[in-house]
């Protein structure tokens, strides 16, 4: 057998020993869980886990009766603040048929676009380009742009500064200016 033909059929012979103690050191047993192998023989002591008792159950103590609670039989468990109270009577208004006093009935609600829904978080400088790019976050993900860019298809960049930025829906309505916020 030539010398090659020796060192390969050792270490073959050599990896089936590890082989056979591997499987030997980590097959499972047949040893039932939570118990050892001192409880199992016997006058064997057991030590660890398997030597914890269960607690003692009054089983006697669940078949009582249970005192009712007191308290507002009304009581909500669900309700956190008290009831609140009813809003005064609104003030007679002018009579059918005459002019009103000329009392304002508040402000027209608001018309327009909804708000831009975008947080500024951050500003990467680029001095030698003289470029600057923000990155911006919504409740969807991370996005970033230079001023004119469109962002997620709805907005556009419209102005970086140093400490907030403006935007605006693409056809130019709702200009808003977001500050930065750093989270």
């Amino acid at each position: 057998m030539s010398p090659e033909r020796r060192r390969l059929a050792i270490l073959l012979g050599l990896f089936g020993i590890l082989l056979v103690v591997a499987v030997y050191r980590f097959w499972p047993s047949a040893e039932v869980p939570g118990t050892s192998r001192a409880a199992a023989r016997p006058g064997g002591r057991a030590n660890g886990p398997s030597a914890v008792t269960a607690p003692d159950v009054h089983l006697q103590a669940l078949k009582e009766d249970r005192p009712k609670p007191a308290g507002d039989p009304e009581r909500n468990l669900f309700r956190f603040k008290p009831k609140a109270t009813p809003p005064p009577p609104a003030p007679p208004g002018p009579a059918p048929g005459t002019t009103g006093s000329g009392a304002n009935p508040g402000p027209p609600p608001p018309s327009g676009p909804a708000p831009i829904a975008m947080r500024f978080i951050g500003l990467v400088e680029a001095p030698e380009r003289a470029q600057k790019i923000a990155i911006l976050s919504d409740s969807r993900g991370l996005y970033h742009g230079r001023e004119g860019d469109i962002i997620e298809g709805r907005y556009r960049i419209l102005r970086i500064g140093v400490e907030s930025l403006d935007m605006a829906y693409l056809d130019g309505r709702g200009r808003q200016t977001i500050r930065l916020s750093g989270s």
